[in-house]
């Protein structure tokens, strides 16, 4: 994963706020805590990358 080009949101700010990297792996989707970039690493087909989308728009997923 660390040869993929990862991404930042315009949106987000260098303030050390919950930033999300996202990556376009071949046929998918890679998203990771840009406070914490050799951690863990979500990997999406792009079906499945829209529905997790979706969840989080709606605020249906639960967190900590």
């Amino acid at each position: 994963m660390d040869s993929l080009y990862w991404r930042r949101s315009s949106h987000s700010s260098d303030q050390g706020g919950n930033c999300v990297e996202v990556a376009h792996p071949i046929g998918g989707v890679a998203a990771r805590d840009s406070k914490n970039p050799h951690g863990g690493v979500l990997v999406f087909d792009r079906s499945r990358w829209g529905s997790f989308l979706d969840a989080v728009r709606r605020g249906v997923l639960e967190h900590d």
